[in-house]
């Protein structure tokens, strides 16, 4: 199983008890404004969510880790990697990317998170590129790209929603750890 502890989290694979507190995050409206088309997900799209990104930890030997808090144990959300099918123009790639449940907005967990998955892609996975896609309008998420060292690489559309997105992007030779 694999894991990554920080000095506050732990990044870890998804179990059963996760499905809940995950539905919850998916189903706050603030936090999905980003999302897609900005649709919440209900528990039964959720479970499909989890199992999907399982399959995908399978399949590629990495995918979204369930972010806990290391006091607590309290699911916060995810950060991971994935590969963004939505957008065919950046394919062949990986994407790194988060969800955090409001409540632990603001906190720094989100590039604390984000920085481990960007550390165990280029150093643990042997990975040369990773990018990350975000809405145009999501400040905070660019926040964090600009925190991992990314830099915008170029500006498109969502393929299916329509939205304007912005894609970051760091080379292994860019890492600073």
């Amino acid at each position: 199983m694999t894991e990554i502890r920080t000095p506050r989290l732990l990044l870890r694979r998804w179990t059963d008890d996760d499905l809940v507190p995950m539905a919850e995050i998916n189903a706050d409206p603030e936090v999905m404004r980003w999302i897609g088309d900005g649709s919440v997900r209900d528990l039964e799209e959720t479970a499909e969510d989890i199992e999907r990104w399982e399959e995908e930890w399978d399949e590629e030997g990495f995918g979204l880790f369930a972010v806990e808090l290391l006091g607590s144990g309290e699911l916060i959300g995810f950060a991971g990697l994935s590969v963004p099918e939505f957008l065919p123009e950046v394919l062949p790639a990986v994407e790194i990317g988060w969800r955090l449940g409001r409540p632990f907005w603001g906190q720094g967990y989100a590039s604390e998170a984000a920085h481990a998955a960007l550390e165990f892609a280029l150093q643990d996975r042997g990975l040369d590129r990773v990018v990350s896609i975000t809405h145009i309008s999501n400040t905070a998420s660019e926040n964090v790209m600009r925190k991992l060292g990314m830099t915008p690489e170029r500006d498109t559309v969502h393929p299916v929603f329509d939205v304007p997105l912005r894609v970051h992007a760091i080379d292994l030779s860019e890492y600073q750890g």
